[in-house]
């Protein structure tokens, strides 16, 4: 049985307390130390997480020796560089979304590559065995793949928090929340064409000037399209995935944070599945496939991001790099697009 692999987490906020949480559902991954500007919120958070180590700055836990790879949770401006200097001293590194652009993600998944260690982008809902099982059912339940349309929100208008804080997340909820949108399409559309085609719209929070709320449609060059809406500005979680075909489409509600376990409030009563809707058909034909998961799918990432680790060069960390620079270059276009 391999050792687990120690994992340090910079940052100490939201998303690295849902990580360090994963970890209790996992042998393979244990929590190694954790950095943040912020000290007091890192020893905090350590307290929480089984008193690990603390260091005052990233550096000094790339150079403590405590930990086999990390995650990087700050926010977007100081990615980059965080993820280029964890790659200098030879440490896989799990990355969160977005990235500044698709030119900065290519210098992080470079250095990656040319360092011989892996890159993982921080997407939860991709390791969830429905993701795969969606993929195989494509082609008999929907047939031809035509397009999808989404919608992500939750309510977050709090101006203290960094979402709204352009000068440390410059795409606000177009790249926090579309990124799902986009990332759904590189999962389940197969599509490599390039964009033909991308008309958006974004609302701005009056005070902070935050993209809070934005909508479109992009159409790749083979004619497959996606229609998108998303941000903080609703005030209801909504996760809603159609995926259309010429035989049918398949919904989901939860295709981000499944209900199940993924979502911050689990509802053990809604099993993850997907819906199959068909023809003239009213709900009560519509069917229900299951699609249970052993562990969580922030659980099965972590799980996920250890095996590319152990195998950098390998096939499926380069469809994984491949999978995160198709994302960012999709969202860019959203960007493009909104900025003219």
């Amino acid at each position: 049985m391999n050792t687990p692999f120690r994992l340090g987490i910079i940052g100490a906020g939201f998303i690295a307390d849902v990580i360090a949480r994963a970890l209790q559902g996992t042998r393979e991954v244990t929590l190694g130390a954790v950095a943040s500007r912020r000290v007091e919120t890192a020893r905090t958070f350590a307290e929480r997480h089984g008193g690990v180590p603390v260091f005052e700055s990233a550096e000094a836990l790339f150079d403590s020796g405590s930990v086999d790879g990390v995650y990087v949770a700050t926010p977007t401006v100081a990615r980059e560089a965080l993820c280029l200097a964890a790659a200098a001293r030879g440490l896989p590194v799990l990355a969160d979304k977005p990235f500044l652009n698709l030119e900065s993600l290519r210098r992080i998944t470079g250095a990656c590559t040319r360092a011989g260690v892996a890159f993982l982008d921080g997407t939860h809902f991709t390791h969830h065995p429905r993701t795969r099982a969606v993929r195989e059912a494509l082609p008999l339940k929907t047939g031809r793949l035509q397009g999808l349309r989404t919608s992500f929100f939750f309510p977050a208008m709090d101006r203290n928090n960094i979402r709204l804080r352009p000068d440390q997340e410059p795409t606000g909820a177009i790249g926090d929340m579309a990124w799902y949108s986009m990332r759904a399409v590189v999962e389940y559309s197969g599509s490599e064409t390039p964009v033909a085609e991308c008309r958006s719209w974004a609302d701005r929070d009056p005070v902070t000037g935050a993209w809070i709320r934005g909508a479109g449609m992009l159409r790749l060059a083979d004619g497959f399209t996606a229609t998108w809406d998303a941000g903080y500005s609703v005030g209801a979680c909504l996760m809603d995935l159609d995926l259309m075909g010429s035989d049918g489409v398949i919904s989901m509600d939860d295709f981000v944070l499944d209900w199940d376990g993924g979502f911050a409030s689990p509802d053990t009563t809604r099993p993850v599945g997907y819906t199959h809707r068909f023809g003239m058909a009213n709900p009560a034909t519509w069917v229900r496939t299951e699609t249970p998961s052993p562990r969580r799918q922030a659980t099965c990432m972590l799980e996920a991001f250890v095996a590319l680790a152990r195998d950098p060069a390998g096939v499926e960390a380069a469809r994984s790099i491949h999978r995160s620079l198709r994302t960012q270059e999709l969202v860019d276009a959203l960007v493009a697009s909104l900025r003219d």
